[in-house]
C-alpha cells in the first residue's frame, strides 16, 4: 500500500535533498548550502527521514491552530458589528470604522475573511480593464487643479439628487475644495470657483471638460462663458479635457466619494445640503489625511488674490454689457435701470456710453462704467423669459422634477379638497360632486383629427 503524505512544495524539495542524504550521494555541507540552512540542521532532518520517512520533513503544525488565533467569540462580535451597522460597506472602509469606533485591532485582510465567511462580502473576480498611458503627475501643489461636478443620490432616499462639485490638485490628489449644490450649473462653478480663491489662492491652471459652463461650441461667436471669463480674469489658465479618462483624478475621486462620502453622511444623520456643506471641511480633513500622497516639489504654486472679498465676489459674478440710451437707461432681464443723476450733475456725457451690469450670485446688481460704480433704479417691466424658460443640459433634470413636484402638490391639495368636500356632503345627490370636480381638473383629451 502506497504511503500518501501531504507536504508543501518546500517540504517537497527539502525531502529531495535529504533523501540524497540519506543515500550518500550528496554531503551534508552541500545539502547545507543548497538549502541555506545549517549543517546541523541537516543532519536533524536525515535522521528524521531514516526514522518516519518522507513525514519527518513535514511541520508537525499542520492542522493545529495557531497560538496567535482570534478567538471565535471576538470575530462574531465583530462580524455582528459589521452586520448591524455596516452591512453594505467594503472590507477596507468597513475595518477603519471598526478600528475607529469599536477597538478593532485586526488587519483588512482577516476582516475580509471573516465577512466572505458570513456572506457579507464576495470576492470581486478580477476583469482585464483598458489600459490608458498614464500621465505623470505635477511637481508642486497649485499647479493644475482638476474640477468636476457629479450629480448623485448623496443622501440616499432619504433627500433628492444633488450635485458634488470638487476641486481636486493634481500634484497630490488632495480635495482642495468641495460643496453641494442642488444642480451643476454655472452659479454653482462660480461660487465653488469664489470659495476655493478666497481659501487657496489661484492656481496656475485648471482641468475642466467640455461642457458649455467652461466653453461655448460655436466658433463663430468670440465671447467666453461667464466661467471661463472668470478664471480669466483671475488669470488662470483654462485646459478641456476631451475625453473622462484625461481627467482620471477627479472621476477616480468620485468614485470612492461615491461609496466613502454616501456612508459617512449616513452615519452622521446628515440629510440637508445645508449641513452637509457645514460639515463637509471636517470630512475633507480626513479624506485627505487617507489618499493624499506628497508632491514631488514641496512649493506651493498658489498665487495670492491681489484684492478684497468684493473684489473677488464682482470677478466671480455674471457679467453682461449694456449701452446707454439717451434718457440714461438700460434694459436688463425684463428690468429698466435707470441712473441716478444729481440736479446739478445731468451727465448727459454718459449717452451711448457702453456700462456692464455685474448680477452678483445672490441676485445683487451692480453697474459700472470703466471702474465707477452708478447708482441706478431698477423698475420691473415683463417677466425675462431665459431667466424662467431656458436650461442646458445639467439643469434639464433638476427643472422637470421642479416642475413634478409642483403638480404632485397641486394634486394632492385638489384631492384633499375633494375629501373634504365629501365629507361635508350627507346628501346622496351631492355625493359624487367631488368626483365631477375631480375630472374637471384634469388636462382635456386630444381633438380627435378629422
Amino acid at each position: 500500500m502506497v504511503e500518501v503524505v501531504q507536504m508543501s512544495l518546500k517540504e517537497a524539495d527539502r525531502y529531495a535533498v535529504i533523501q540524497q542524504v540519506v543515500e550518500r550521494t550528496m554531503g551534508q555541507s552541500d545539502a547545507a548550502l543548497w538549502l541555506g540552512i545549517s549543517v546541523r540542521q541537516v543532519k536533524r532532518l536525515a535522521r528524521a527521514v531514516r526514522l518516519d520517512g518522507a513525514q519527518g520533513v513535514v511541520s508537525r503544525r499542520w492542522g493545529v491552530a495557531s497560538n496567535r488565533r482570534i478567538s471565535s467569540a471576538v470575530q462574531e462580535r465583530f462580524v455582528g458589528l459589521v452586520r448591524e451597522h455596516y452591512a453594505d460597506f467594503g472590507p477596507t472602509l468597513a475595518c477603519e470604522y471598526l478600528a475607529a469606533q469599536h477597538g478593532y485591532t485586526g488587519s483588512r485582510e482577516t476582516l475580509r475573511g471573516w465577512m466572505m465567511d458570513a456572506g457579507l462580502w464576495k470576492a470581486r473576480r478580477s476583469r482585464a480593464r483598458r489600459i490608458h498611458s498614464p500621465r505623470e503627475r505635477r511637481s508642486r501643489l497649485g499647479e493644475l487643479v482638476q474640477i468636476d461636478g457629479s450629480p448623485h443620490a448623496w443622501f440616499e432616499e432619504r433627500a433628492g439628487k444633488c450635485c458634488l462639485i470638487a476641486f481636486i490638485d493634481d500634484a497630490t490628489g488632495a480635495l482642495l475644495q468641495a460643496c453641494f449644490y442642488p444642480v451643476e450649473s454655472t452659479n454653482a462653478y462660480l461660487h465653488s470657483l469664489q470659495r476655493y480663491v478666497a481659501v487657496h489662492g489661484r492656481p496656475l491652471a485648471l482641468y475642466s471638460d467640455r461642457h458649455s459652463i467652461f466653453t461655448k461650441h460655436d466658433p463663430e461667436d468670440p465671447t467666453p462663458t461667464q466661467f471661463e471669463r472668470a478664471v480669466g480674469e483671475l488669470n488662470i489658465e483654462s485646459i478641456l479635457a476631451y475625453s473622462p479618462q484625461a481627467k482620471g483624478r477627479v472621476e477616480r475621486a468620485f468614485q470612492t466619494l461615491q461609496d466613502r462620502l454616501v456612508k459617512a453622511l449616513r452615519m452622521a444623520r446628515i440629510n440637508t445640503i445645508e449641513t452637509a456643506n457645514a460639515w463637509l471641511p471636517t470630512y475633507l480633513i480626513k479624506h485627505n489625511a487617507r489618499f493624499v500622497r506628497l508632491a514631488a516639489d514641496s512649493a506651493n504654486a498658489h498665487r495670492a488674490f491681489d484684492g478684497d472679498a468684493r473684489d473677488l465676489a464682482r470677478v466671480c459674478a455674471h457679467h453682461y454689457a449694456r449701452v446707454l440710451s439717451k434718457t440714461l437707461t438700460c434694459q436688463f432681464k425684463g428690468r429698466m435701470l435707470v441712473i441716478l443723476t444729481k440736479p446739478n450733475q445731468p451727465r448727459y456725457g454718459l449717452r451711448g456710453q457702453a456700462v456692464k451690469i455685474i448680477e452678483h450670485l445672490d441676485g445683487e446688481l451692480e453697474l459700472l462704467w470703466g471702474i465707477e460704480a452708478l447708482p441706478f433704479k431698477t423698475f420691473e417691466r415683463h417677466q425675462h423669459l431665459s431667466a424662467t424658460r431656458v436650461a442646458d443640459d445639467k439643469m434639464i433634470n433638476a427643472r422637470v422634477d421642479e416642475v413634478l413636484t409642483k403638480e404632485a402638490a397641486r394634486l394632492r391639495k385638489l384631492k384633499e379638497q375633494v375629501a373634504s368636500h365629501n365629507a361635508s356632503t350627507k346628501s346622496p345627490q351631492t355625493k359624487g360632486m367631488g368626483i365631477v370636480a375631480l375630472r374637471a381638473h384634469r388636462a382635456p383629451a386630444p381633438a380627435a383629427d378629422n
